[in-house]
């Protein structure tokens, strides 16, 4: 049966010793066979840094994604009731005012007032947090590419070098094709808390991060 992908379950030592043992005692391909499925190899490599190209594209967007979430008041019962239970404290607290101004003589058009708004995407408003937040999740995903390439070459390297050692049988090779990771498996989605988090250690690390955001 063949083996989950790795990444989604680990192999077992059993697994790894059975399946080195598979490697080790299979009777060796002819140099043509070996150099095809060393090619096979390779274009493989090529694809799967494609995809993980591809991968990082997806990743940026997602994120994008996240950052421009807008929330309403309402798609939350907790929120629904707070924010009306402040909307209806606002409206006595104005009738309050307009009262005292009429008592001290104040037009209506030169008299204070109080407001109250939802605000649907908190800091993620403001254009200097979202470049920085931007910024911050380029690089991230730049790291994670690199790593998820780095882990592919290691991965065919060392099947390449079985063919060279030992050859491969096509049932070893067709386990070696099933064990590779899949790219989303290498390249999991960023959450914006881990990138916030990221942009805070990065502003503390850094003194050139100075601004502030206001309410």
């Amino acid at each position: 049966m063949p083996r989950p992908p790795i990444g989604e379950k680990a192999m077992t030592p059993a697994e790894r010793q059975r399946r080195h043992r598979d490697i080790v005692t299979a009777k060796p391909r002819t140099k043509s066979e070996r150099e095809d499925l060393a090619k096979l190899i390779r274009n493989r490599e090529k694809v799967m840094k494609s995809a993980a190209r591809e991968r990082s594209a997806e990743l940026l967007a997602e994120f994008e994604q996240q950052m421009a979430s807008v929330y309403s008041y309402d798609q939350d019962e907790v929120w629904k009731s707070a924010t009306e239970a402040a909307a209806a404290a606002v409206a006595v607290a104005q009738q309050a005012i307009a009262e005292r101004c009429s008592e001290m003589g104040i037009p209506a058009r030169f008299a204070p007032n109080v407001e109250f708004s939802w605000r649907g995407r908190g800091e993620n408003a403001i254009k200097d947090r979202r470049t920085e937040l931007r910024a911050v999740a380029k690089s991230r995903i730049e790291a994670i590419e690199k790593s998820a390439c780095t882990k592919i070459e290691m991965l065919c390297l060392d099947a390449q070098s079985q063919i060279l050692a030992h050859g491969l049988t096509s049932a070893a090779a067709i386990a070696f094709f099933d064990a590779l990771p899949k790219v989303e498996v290498l390249m999991p989605p960023l959450e914006m808390a881990s990138v916030e988090q990221m942009l805070l250690a990065r502003k503390a690390s850094s003194p050139r991060y100075g601004l502030s955001y206001g309410g």
